[in-house]
């Protein structure tokens, strides 16, 4: 067994049969062993998966392009008739890296800190007059992870910050765009199960026995960090609960939900943004989906056993974003956008178009990128993005 395996299962002899949202934290977070603290690369043809960064810089260009439209929309509220449309008043008393800049850009889950690499690199190519007084501030709990995003972007310190959490920025203090690529598909989710007789949920927990760790049914209140019952986000109509067959196994993840909502609260005027795998709430509920969207990566190859080898595999699960979308409304914000990655770039790809001079020439090998990003056979379907303002 792994070390990291051994945690796991001492926690389990102490504790009990644990939440598998516990489980995921560790395997995936554990400050020694999980597996987003390993310094392997992980993403790419040489890891456990791709992402939109993968394909190369076309998808971080094209958000850095969004991005800087949404800023300068935000900047013609607050300029005076005197500046410049394409330009942001100044504050020379506040450093562009502090949360007192004018606009900020502020990215969390940003993994090696390549789509950072690739909007700053844009921006400051592109957007000058954003550049000098704009603020990138990347969340990472992770001293690990940090310490690899900082020599990733060690040409942009100057305008970079890191905090370790949502909490370090004060509320209502951001004007710009906070997001996050592929980051609530990797935030702990409970796994429960549908007692038909009964018709209520129970919790799927993991136990350890026979030498390896296994799912129990939990019948027992569950609770988040927080004392909530996890249920408590999934409302559904009485027309699917008659019907849905006896231990229908799904996932919920209020993590994400919460996350979401502390992060529209720090919105002073802008937007949040969300690309991920991810469905609505009712689409979990397909026949097809009876197992759950669970799921474990390694070296490309996609398993369903997301208990075996803990902190050698990256676990995932679809974002329900349904009820991220409520947490986003329930803080005050307004949907503007929610459909599918395809979608969301092909309308940034047609400004570029209209104005060619703002934006790189669209050679082969860019457009190549492009088609993988947008093609429903790669990652223009399965990838879903919302917006809120």
């Amino acid at each position: 067994m792994t070390e990291l395996g051994d945690i796991i299962r001492q926690e389990i002899s102490v504790c009990g049969p644990i939440s598998f949202a516990r489980f995921m934290e560790l395997a995936l977070y554990e400050p020694t062993f999980g597996y987003y603290e390993r310094q392997a690369k992980q993403i790419g043809c040489q890891g456990d998966f791709y992402t939109s960064v993968s394909t190369g810089p076309v998808f971080g260009e094209l958000l850095a392009f969004q991005f800087a439209d949404w800023l300068q929309e935000l900047g013609s509220r607050t300029t005076s008739p005197h500046h410049r449309a394409d330009e942001v008043p100044a504050t020379p008393h506040s450093p562009a890296h502090s949360l007192e800049s004018p606009f900020h850009i502020i990215e969390a889950g940003a993994h090696d800190g390549k789509l950072a690499h690739d909007i700053l690199s844009w921006v400051n190519t592109h957007r000058t007059a954003f550049a000098e007084e704009m603020g990138y501030v990347i969340v990472e709990p992770s001293p690990a992870r940090q310490s690899i995003q900082r020599e990733m972007l060690s040409r942009f310190t100057h305008q970079l910050r890191w905090v370790p959490s949502l909490d370090k920025i004060p509320a209502t203090s951001v004007t710009g765009v906070i997001f996050g690529n592929e980051l609530l598909d990797a935030m702990p989710v409970h796994r429960i199960g549908w007692n038909s007789e009964e018709k209520r949920w129970f919790e799927w927990r993991v136990t350890y026995e026979n030498g390896g760790f296994r799912w129990v049914p939990f019948e027992g209140p569950s609770e988040t960090n927080s004392g909530a019952s996890p249920y408590d986000c999934l409302t559904l109509p009485t027309e699917l609960t008659s019907v849905l067959p006896d231990g229908f196994t799904t996932e919920i993840c209020p993590s994400a939900s919460t996350w979401w909502k502390d992060a529209a609260r720090k919105l002073k005027s802008g937007r949040l943004l969300a690309l991920d795998y991810g469905l609505t709430q009712l689409e979990f509920f397909n026949p097809s989906r009876s197992k759950g969207t669970l799921r474990a990566y390694r070296h490309h190859q996609v398993s369903s056993d997301v208990l075996d080898d803990p902190g050698a595999v990256d676990i995932t699960a679809h974002v329900n974003f349904t009820a991220v979308e409520r947490a986003g409304v329930s803080a005050g914000l307004v949907t503007t956008f929610f459909d599918s990655q395809a979608s969301f770039l092909m309308g940034i790809f047609k400004h570029t178009i209209n104005d060619p001079a703002r934006f790189a020439p669209w050679t082969p090998e860019r457009l190549r990128q492009f088609k993988t990003l947008t093609h429903p056979e790669h990652l223009g379907h399965t990838f879903k993005v919302l917006v809120q303002a």
